[in-house]
C-alpha cells in the first residue's frame, strides 16, 4: 500500500508502522479484547490506526494473536488496506516486532511502532519524533515522557550532558533510578536494518520468558548505533490503557480536547464537564451545546442550532436553527428550524422536515415528518409518511403492527387529526382531511373529507345519587342541584 506523500515526508525515506494488538488485556477483566474498547465512538485501535494513517507510510502492519479473528475485523473496518501479522506462540513485544517485519518482507527505511492500547498518541507528534530521527541520523528514536508518578514504568537514564544511555525497568532500577520520572512511552522510530540485525540477537533469558523490544535498544548502542529518547510535550501522548481506570481517564483527556477544538471553531459549550462529543462529530459555527448532552458517531450540527440540556444524538443530522432539547435520537435527520422535545424520542430513520416539530412524549420511528408538520405531545408515530404543514393530535397512535408484518400509514399535507385518534395502518388519509377526537380510522380518508368514530353519547341521570350514595361526589352532585336555577 503506497500512499501520496506530504510536504513533510518528501525528503525522508520510506515510512512503515507495525502497531502491536496481541495482548490479552487481562487486567480489563473483560471478554472484549482490551484494543477494542470504546473511547470517543471508536475502539481504542482505530485512534492509534488513525494517527499511523496521518503519517501516509508505505504500509501499515497489525500484529495480532488474542482473538484473532475478531481484532483482524475490527482493524480492518477501520483501515482496510492494513496488513494483518500473527504473532506465534513465542511471547513478548520483541517477537511481535518481528513477526510485523517478517510482513514487511524487504523493507528499508523507518519504522514506527505503535501500541493499539495507546489512543492518545496523534501524528504531529508522531511526524516530531520521525523528523528528529531523521536529522540525527539515529538507529533509534523513542519517545518518552515526564510523569508525576513513574511507578511500574522504565525509566529513561541519561548522562551528564543528557544524552541517552539505557531504559532500565523499575524492579532492575537503583534508588536513584528510581526517583527518575522520565520514562519510556513504548513508541519509536527504528532504522529498519538496525532493527533486524537487533533482533535476530534478543533471547528470552528472563523472568518472564519474553522477547522485549526495549532488548533491542541494548543490542543497537552495543553496536555502536545512535539512540536518543524524545520526552513528548504531553504525557498522555504515552499513556498506556491497562484497566477501566485508565479508560475512563484516557475518555476525559481526549474529550477535553474535542471540547476545546469546537470551541476555538465558534461553537459554545455551556458546561464542557458534563457534555461528550465523540471524535467523529462535526459542528458548526453558532451551534449551542448546553450542559448534560452527548454527542456520539458521525453526528453533524448545523449553524445556529440549539442542542440541550439532556440530549443523546447517535448518527443525527440537524440542519440550521434547530432546536434540540431533552430528546434522545439515533440515526434521524431533523430539518432546518425544526423543533424536537421535550422528552423526545427519535428512533432510526425518523426524517423531520424543515420547521418540523416534534414535542413532549413524542416516539417516532421509520417515519418521515414533512415540513412544517407537528406532533406535538404524546403520540407514537411509527412507519409512517406525513405530507406538509399538517399537525397530528395529541395521543394519536399508529397501530403500525398486525402481530406479522409492519404497516404503513400516509398522511397527506394541511391535515388536521383529533385528538386521540388511532390509524390502523395501512392507511390513507388524503390531503386537507380531518378527523375528529377519538376516531380509529381504519379505512382510506379521501383529500378534503372528514372522518369521524360517532357513537351516541347516553347520560343517565341521578345514577351516582343512586349507586354511590355517601359517596364525596354524591354529595357534591346534591349541592350543585340545590343551586341549579333548572332544579
Amino acid at each position: 500500500m503506497r500512499h501520496h506523500r506530504t510536504r513533510w515526508e518528501t525528503d525522508v525515506p520510506s515510512i512503515a508502522v507495525i502497531v502491536l494488538a496481541a495482548g490479552a488485556g487481562t487486567r480489563m477483566k473483560s471478554r472484549t479484547p482490551k484494543p477494542l474498547h470504546p473511547l470517543a465512538g471508536k475502539p481504542l485501535i482505530a485512534h492509534v490506526l488513525s494517527a499511523a494513517g496521518e503519517l501516509h507510510p508505505d504500509r501499515i502492519v497489525a500484529v495480532v494473536r488474542h482473538e484473532r479473528d475478531r481484532m483482524a475485523e475490527a482493524v480492518l473496518e477501520f483501515a482496510p488496506h492494513v496488513v494483518i501479522a500473527d504473532q506465534d506462540e513465542v511471547p513478548g513485544t520483541g517477537r511481535a516486532v518481528e513477526q510485523g517485519l517478517d510482513a514487511l518482507a524487504d523493507f528499508d527505511g523507518h519504522v514506527v511502532v505503535l501500541s493499539g492500547d495507546v489512543p492518545l498518541i496523534d501524528a504531529d507528534t508522531l511526524r516530531a519524533l520521525i523528523e528528529r530521527h531523521e536529522r540525527e541520523g539515529n538507529q533509534l528514536t523513542l519517545l518518552s515522557a515526564h510523569l508525576r508518578d513513574p511507578s511500574g514504568l522504565g525509566r529513561i537514564v541519561r548522562d551528564e550532558a543528557g544524552a541517552f544511555v539505557r531504559i532500565v525497568e523499575q524492579k532492575d532500577a537503583s534508588d536513584a533510578e528510581r526517583a527518575i520520572d522520565e520514562v519510556n512511552g513504548g513508541i519509536y522510530v527504528f532504522d529498519a536494518t538496525a532493527l533486524r540485525q537487533a533482533l535476530r540477537t534478543i533471547d528470552r533469558a528472563n523472568a518472564q520468558g519474553e522477547m522485549y523490544l526495549t532488548d533491542a535498544a541494548v543490542r543497537i548502542q552495543a553496536t555502536g548505533g545512535r539512540i536518543q529518547a524524545v520526552p513528548a510535550p504531553d504525557e498522555w501522548a504515552i499513556w498506556g490503557i491497562n484497566d477501566r481506570v485508565q479508560l475512563a481517564a484516557a475518555a476525559h483527556v481526549l474529550n477535553d480536547r474535542i471540547i476545546r477544538r469546537w470551541q476555538r471553531e465558534g461553537v459554545t459549550i455551556v458546561d464542557p464537564a458534563s457534555t461528550w462529543i465523540d471524535v467523529d462529530v462535526t459542528l458548526a459555527e453558532d451551534v449551542t451545546i448546553l450542559p448534560g448532552t452527548q454527542l456520539h458517531g458521525a453526528t453533524a450540527i448545523a449553524a445556529g442550532a440549539t442542542i440541550g440540556p439532556d440530549t443523546t444524538l447517535v448518527d443525527t443530522e440537524v440542519g440550521e436553527d434547530a432546536v434540540v432539547k431533552r430528546t434522545d435520537a439515533t440515526l434521524s435527520v431533523i430539518g432546518a428550524r425544526a423543533s424536537i422535545g421535550p422528552w423526545a424520542y427519535l428512533r432510526p430513520n425518523s426524517v423531520v422536515g424543515e420547521d418540523g416539530k416534534i414535542g413532549t412524549f413524542v416516539e417516532t420511528k421509520n417515519t418521515q415528518l414533512g415540513a412544517g408538520s407537528k406532533v406535538p405531545h404524546l403520540s407514537y408515530i411509527g412507519d409512517a409518511t406525513i405530507g406538509e404543514g399538517s399537525n397530528i393530535g395529541a395521543g394519536t397512535i399508529t397501530a403500525n403492527y398486525d402481530g406479522v408484518e409492519k404497516h404503513r400509514t400516509t398522511v397527506g399535507s394541511h391535515v388536521r387529526t383529533g385528538s386521540d385518534n388511532v390509524f390502523v395502518a395501512p392507511v390513507t388519509i388524503g390531503d386537507g382531511a380531518y378527523t375528529g377526537a377519538g376516531t380509529i380510522v381504519r379505512k382510506d380518508v379521501e383529500p378534503g373529507a372528514l372522518a369521524i368514530s360517532v357513537a351516541p353519547q347516553r347520560t343517565v341521570s341521578g345514577w351516582v345519587e343512586s349507586n354511590r350514595p355517601g359517596s364525596k361526589a354524591a354529595d357534591a352532585a346534591a349541592a350543585a342541584g340545590t343551586q341549579s336555577p333548572n332544579a
